[in-house]
């Protein structure tokens, strides 16, 4: 690292096994690994559904997979074998005193419950991702539909629900499971004792959604909220469009933010007059919500009239919240992005030298810790096992043999 921090980051010595797919558990194993500690992801033979999900490199290597999983380690397990679970359980077992931590989304594998595993560590902690609170499964997509989101999510009028395309509920569902790991072991480091958790995606969406205020408001104030497009609820903001095809995103939350749009834009003396014979105070947020369209209708004509180079340069400066919109294409080619401290250049097998985050966290002053690339599928299998169990190599050949654990892969390439 560089800056005031510590060479060694603040996980360091922790280890988690991770037994999962998709999103919400493979996130939360990352920013474990991304804060220092030793992730092993234990993966079936041939890899779990999300090894090859889209978007996928030329190469056929999913980009989704290796964006989900740097700086862990990968191991492969005949996972339906008893032979293969009981390896997968001393793995846990004797995992030393900063081990026996199991992160998983896995369902309908007893041998790897809680219940079962802490049997074999009686300080266990076991953090199990799910669908809903029960145990039934439940995706994002669905979690999303089931919340409401979609019915106020799109333009204004549109009849039909409006899914996102970010996995918000997944994402804020691997954090919470990242948040009850360390919580558990600072309660195991107390304490010595253990402990089972569950997360649900659903309950994160419906925890989101009260604390947002949305369900109170459908409660208390027996509102049904409508879709208002672009524009932010209970304040002023929403996009414009410039005269060469541009289009601004511009949030004035505050009297400041307010000010300085107008000032920018020329038109307090119209506003200010407007203002007067409507009653209103636009200094206010209520205000400018209520009558959002007709102030959105003044700043449309001066935005339409202006290209986006003299857009920027009228906004510079000023307290005001605003950004250009970018496609990813757009954020690739900004060399403002690749100047960013978090995003470092990784090679990764299959893929290629490419731009990746690391954590968004900064230690110190700014410091921020190296990005590690995703591992090959089973590249780390021979060396947690024989460093962790003791296999020699001719057991660790033997395993892979007979098929209770994959062959190294042919693909390695130093991080």
């Amino acid at each position: 690292m560089t800056g005031d921090q510590p060479t060694e980051l603040p996980l360091a010595g922790m280890r988690v096994l991770e037994v999962s797919s998709f999103v919400a558990a493979p996130l939360g194993g990352m920013t474990l690994a991304q804060l220092g500690a030793e992730v092993i992801r234990v993966d079936p033979l041939g890899g779990a559904p999300d090894h090859s999900r889209w978007p996928l490199a030329p190469s056929g290597t999913s980009l989704y997979w290796a964006g989900l999983n740097k700086g862990k380690k990968s191991i492969t397990v005949d996972l339906r074998s008893a032979e293969g679970q009981r390896l997968v359980t001393r793995l846990v077992a004797e995992s030393g005193p900063d081990g026996g931590i199991v992160l998983t989304n896995a369902v309908g594998r007893r041998w790897l419950e809680y219940g079962e595993l802490v049997r074999h560590r009686p300080d266990l902690v076991h953090v199990q991702v799910e669908g809903h609170h029960d145990g039934t499964p439940a995706v994002d997509y669905t979690v999303n539909a089931a919340v409401g989101f979609p019915m106020v999510t799109g333009p204004e009028g549109h009849a039909d629900p409006v899914n996102h395309v970010l996995p918000a509920w997944d994402i804020a569902c691997g954090l919470y499971a990242s948040l009850g790991i360390l919580s558990a072991d600072r309660r195991r480091r107390i304490t010595g004792q253990g402990q089972r958790m569950s997360v649900a995606l659903y309950d994160v969406a419906l925890a989101m959604a009260g604390n947002l205020g949305f369900l109170a408001e459908a409660q208390v104030n027996r509102v049904v909220r409508k879709r208002l497009g672009n524009y932010l609820y209970g304040g002023f903001a929403r996009d414009f469009a410039t005269r060469d095809g541009g289009r601004v995103m511009v949030c004035a939350l505050t009297r400041r933010h307010w000010a300085d749009l107008l000032d920018a834009t020329g038109l307090a003396e119209v506003v200010g007059a407007l203002e007067r014979s409507l009653g209103a105070d636009f200094s206010t947020e209520d205000d400018r919500f209520e009558y959002r369209e007709v102030l959105a209708g003044l700043l449309n004509r001066w935005f339409a009239r202006h290209d986006l180079a003299e857009v920027r340069a009228a906004l510079a400066g000023t307290s005001l919240l605003w950004s250009v919109y970018n496609t990813f294409s757009d954020l690739v080619a900004d060399d403002l992005i690749a100047s960013n401290p978090m995003i470092q250049v990784i090679d990764q097998p299959g893929v290629g030298s490419h731009l990746a985050p690391g954590i968004p966290l900064a230690f110190g002053v700014g410091a921020r810790a190296p990005v590690a690339r995703a591992p090959v599928l089973g590249e780390h299998t021979e060396e947690v096992l024989a460093a962790t169990l003791g296999f020699s190599d001719a057991e660790l050949a033997e395993l892979v043999e007979r098929g209770v654990v994959g062959p190294a892969p042919a693909e390695r390439t130093a991080v």
